[in-house]
Order: structure tokens, then C-alpha cells, then sequence
């Protein structure tokens, strides 16, 4: 018998997936903040387009349309995925993504480490800037 709690694992990320009420959309945002754009679909049975993703680096980042998506009551419901992302100009990138469809929520515990924006779908994430 292999005694496997004394192997570590070393898994890559390969992909994340996100839902939202229109996942098409909320893919755009997502690939533009990124500097890149939707390379992918992916139908349901109906062969309805449902799916989008782009690439960057190894990872896929999916997203996905969901009639019953809620988007988070941020600050007070906990978030069951959050995304960091870092720019060069931090100030720049922020103005950027709002241009995007972002909402800037009153709520903002990171003062001057980071800026909490609501993507198009509603849902929290971080902007950074490069340390």
C-alpha cells in the first residue's frame, strides 16, 4: 500500500470558471482587462453558444451564462470566488475597467493596497498595482 499523505501534490490550474447572467459578456470584460479576447464557444445541447473562454498564458478562463445567476451582496454575503488582478498604472487600469462596465462599490477595506470594483455580472474583484 502507497502512503500517500507524505507525496505532496503539485497540480497546475488549468482553468476557472465563473457564472453570471450573461456570460458572453461578462467573458469581453474579463479577456479586455486582460489584453486578450474570446477565442472560444461552447454550445449547450440546443447548440446555443453558452460558454466563452480565452487563454492566457496555460489557464483558460471560462464563463458561463446562468438564467439563475445572483451576483453577491457585497460586503455582507460571502464570496464563493474572488479574482486579484495587478496593473502597471493601477489608477489607469481602474478608470479603464470602469469604462469596461465595472462599478466602484462604497465599501473599500484595502485603502491604498488595492480597489475593490463589481464586474459587469455584479461580482467583487481587486485591482492592484505592480509592487
Amino acid at each position: 500500500m502507497t502512503d500517500t499523505t507524505s507525496t505532496p501534490l503539485a497540480g497546475k490550474i488549468i482553468c476557472q470558471a465563473l457564472w453570471a447572467k450573461d456570460g458572453r459578456e461578462l467573458a469581453d470584460f474579463y479577456a479586455a482587462a486582460l489584453g486578450t479576447e474570446v477565442s472560444d464557444t461552447f454550445p449547450d445541447e440546443h447548440g446555443t453558444d453558452v460558454a466563452f473562454a480565452f487563454h492566457v498564458g496555460t489557464a483558460m478562463h471560462l464563463f458561463y451564462t446562468s438564467a439563475s445567476f445572483t451576483a453577491p451582496n457585497w460586503p455582507e454575503d460571502p464570496l464563493p470566488f474572488h479574482m486579484d488582478l495587478v496593473f502597471d498604472d493601477a489608477r489607469a487600469a481602474e478608470e479603464r475597467l470602469l469604462e469596461l462596465g465595472a462599478t466602484k462599490p462604497d465599501f473599500q477595506p484595502g485603502g491604498e493596497q488595492w480597489t475593490v470594483l463589481l464586474d459587469p455580472s455584479g461580482q467583487p474583484f481587486c485591482v492592484h498595482g505592480a509592487h
